[in-house]
């Protein structure tokens, strides 16, 4: 038998007052949002909220240890009629995973080669920050006499490519903003690499984008003083399996030689950290290949007709819960046709928020800075060009799309 004392009873008659009142609420509210909603059709309203609820982030791709010994070009081959195709990596935290998918200890292959006939492309340092050509920031002639051409960026007052073995002190970024900045000096003279590992080890990268490079947190840093630093620009004529515009690179540099034309292909050590060196491509060896669970829809549909052909053909429109996430992405809509993307975004005037049409919470944002985010018939894209910032558009215009497929 139960027992209630005063404190309970009174308890109890609250709660009870508490949700009739709010009931009374709700079913007032749901009558005032019935109009509101008359535009987004009932059958669309049901399906979002009965959609497959995932309660844990699902990975946008996977890494898939082969342990059969192939050459780079039967590695690639085989990736590509199994899965998507030879592993590339985007940071850190890919090369963990990467490392973690297998108890192996040896050599293997990963998509990334050089076969470019010395084309070589600028890239920053830090992973999804794109290089885009502005030739004020340079000053080619104003090299000292000591500098000769290279393959790494030092700044003074503008930009010039030096010899990345060139002994100097260098720029840190730092993403968790400590103190209140984000670059920092290191006074310590290194070569580009290992101001990349320092930087990497005890902050986020080295200094990258003309956003940081150029910015008055690092015109502070100048201020009084005539000093060369490295920054995270670097050219190399590496690429992707993929075609990917993907950045980062883990070279061990105690074995690893650009200069060695006959090594053209790339492995990562999985007994020196994972860190990666160079050998000749038809050697064979075990590999590593990817499976991309998104896919790019060049059809231009409104978001609605997206939602549903995701749904009908593969799981859901996509959802983007962290930064790797969005970097991956944005990656994928270089592709697009249209000049939005749509995702898995939605506002709900009924209750006020944007939500992810998976069930996931928007924690993660990455809208635009001149973007009002709320507005009733709303739904969120991503814009398909640099910077790749998201934006609320009218449901009923249609873009490309990107369904995950799993």
């Amino acid at each position: 038998m139960l027992t209630f004392g005063k404190q309970d009873l009174c308890g109890g008659v609250a709660y009870i007052y508490l949700t009739a009142v709010f009931m009374n609420t709700l079913s007032r509210d749901i009558k005032e949002r019935t109009n509101q909603i008359s535009k987004m059709q009932w059958s669309l309203y049901l399906l979002i909220l009965m959609g497959q609820c995932c309660f844990f982030t699902c990975r946008l791709y996977e890494y898939h240890f082969i342990a059969e010994n192939k050459s780079w070009y039967e590695a690639q081959r085989y990736c590509r009629e199994k899965y998507t195709d030879l592993a590339k990596v985007f940071d850190m935290t890919d090369m963990s995973r990467l490392r973690n998918s297998t108890q192996n200890q040896g050599e293997a292959w990963i998509g990334l080669n050089n076969n470019t006939g010395g084309n070589r492309m600028w890239h920053w340092s830090l992973p999804g920050v794109e290089y885009i050509q502005n030739d004020s920031s340079w000053n080619l002639s104003g090299r000292a006499y000591w500098e000769y051409p290279g393959n790494c960026v030092r700044k003074r007052d503008k930009l010039a490519d030096v010899s990345c073995n060139t002994m100097t002190w260098f720029i840190c970024y730092d993403e968790m903003k400590k103190d209140n900045k984000t670059l920092y000096l290191i006074t310590t003279p290194m070569n580009w690499t290992q101001a990349q590992t320092y930087c990497r080890y005890n902050h986020t990268d080295l200094a990258s984008g003309l956003d940081q490079v150029d910015g008055e947190e690092m015109k502070a840093l100048f201020a009084g003083r005539v000093m060369s630093v490295w920054i995270g620009l670097f050219r190399d004529s590496w690429r992707w399996s993929d075609g990917s515009d993907f950045s980062f690179r883990y070279w061990d540099m105690q074995l690893f030689n650009d200069e060695q034309s006959n090594k053209t292909c790339a492995m990562t050590l999985l007994n020196r950290s994972g860190k990666w060196s160079s050998d000749e491509c038809d050697k064979e060896k075990p590999f590593f290949c990817y499976d991309d669970n998104l896919i790019l829809v060049g059809e231009n549909k409104t978001w609605e007709e997206a939602l549903y052909y995701c749904r009908e053909n593969y799981n859901d429109l996509v959802s983007i819960t962290n930064s790797d996430e969005q970097n991956w992405i944005q990656e994928k809509v270089k592709e697009a046709n249209s000049t939005y993307v749509w995702l898995g975004l939605r506002y709900t005037c009924t209750l006020g928020f944007w939500f992810w049409v998976t069930d996931e919470v928007v924690k993660y944002k990455n809208w635009g800075s001149d973007v009002t985010t709320d507005g009733c018939d709303m739904s969120g894209a991503i814009n398909a060009g640099s910077p790749h910032e998201w934006s609320k558009q009218a449901d009923n215009k249609k873009f490309n799309f990107i369904c995950s497929k799993k």
